[in-house]
C-alpha cells in the first residue's frame, strides 16, 4: 500500500480510545477530531457507541467497536451478544479478539468457527480479528490468519495494545504475506508517531490503529 498524502495517511487511521478511564468528554474531543482529519473511524468502548455513532451521524468517519475486549477469553456466545448490541447501538465496524489460549491449546479450528459465527452478525460491516501476535509464535500468527480468511473477516489485527509489545513490522509483513492482498492487515498497539504509522504500511498494513492519530497528522510531511 502507497501513502502519499495527509488525506490518504487520515483515511487509514482508527482514531482510538479504549481506555478504561475514557470519559464522555474524552470520546466527544476523539468524535471531533475524526471529523476535522477525515480518520476512518473512531474506535470505542462498547458503552461509548450510542454517543459516538450519533457525533459521526452524515459523516465519512465510521463508528468502530469491539467484541471479547481485550482478553478473548470468553465463550463465543457472549461474544455474539457484545457484538449484536454494539452493531444495534450504531456500530459499523467491529473489532474481535480471539481467544488465544484456545488457539495455543487446542489449534486454529475453533478461531475459524467463532469468527465465521461473528462475521454472519456483522454482514456487510467490516470484522477486524485481532491476534494478539505478540503472544504467539510465527507458525500460530499464519494459522489464525489463515483461519480469519477462511471464515470470512475483513481484516487481520495485531494487538489490543493491552500486552506488554504491541504492533511489529515483522508481525505485519508476516500477516500480509499469509493473507495476501485481497483482505486487510491492521497495525495496532504501540503506534505513536508518524514513522512508526509509515514503517507498519510499508510492511503491508492498509489500517493503523492508534490514540495518537493527530499527533500523525502533525507529523506528515507529503
Amino acid at each position: 500500500m502507497s501513502v502519499t498524502s495527509s488525506a490518504a495517511l487520515a483515511a487509514v487511521i482508527d482514531h482510538t480510545i479504549l481506555r478504561p478511564d475514557a470519559t464522555e468528554a474524552d470520546i466527544e474531543q476523539f468524535c471531533a477530531e475524526a471529523l476535522q482529519w477525515s480518520f476512518a473511524s473512531v474506535c470505542v468502548n462498547p458503552i461509548h457507541v450510542p454517543r459516538v455513532a450519533a457525533a459521526l451521524r452524515g459523516s465519512v468517519v465510521r463508528t468502530c467497536s469491539v467484541a471479547g475486549f481485550p482478553l478473548g477469553a470468553m465463550p463465543t456466545e457472549l461474544k455474539r451478544r457484545e457484538l449484536e448490541w454494539v452493531l444495534a447501538g450504531g456500530a459499523n465496524e467491529v473489532d474481535m479478539v480471539i481467544s488465544i489460549g484456545t488457539l495455543k491449546g487446542v489449534g486454529a479450528g475453533p478461531i475459524g468457527d467463532e469468527v465465521a459465527a461473528l462475521k454472519t452478525i456483522c454482514g456487510p460491516a467490516p470484522l477486524k480479528v485481532i491476534l494478539e501476535t505478540s503472544l504467539l509464535t510465527d507458525e500460530e500468527i499464519v494459522a489464525a490468519s489463515l483461519a480469519a480468511k477462511r471464515a470470512g473477516a475483513d481484516f487481520v489485527k495485531t494487538s489490543t495494545a493491552f500486552t506488554q509489545k504491541g504492533a511489529t513490522v515483522e508481525a505485519v509483513a508476516l500477516m500480509r504475506r499469509t493473507v495476501g492482498l485481497e483482505m486487510g492487515v491492521k497495525a495496532s498497539g504501540g503506534i505513536r508517531s508518524f514513522a512508526e504509522a509509515m514503517a507498519m504500511i510499508e510492511a503491508g498494513a492498509n489500517r493503523i490503529g492508534t490514540s495518537r492519530g493527530v499527533a500523525l497528522m502533525r507529523e506528515a510531511h507529503f
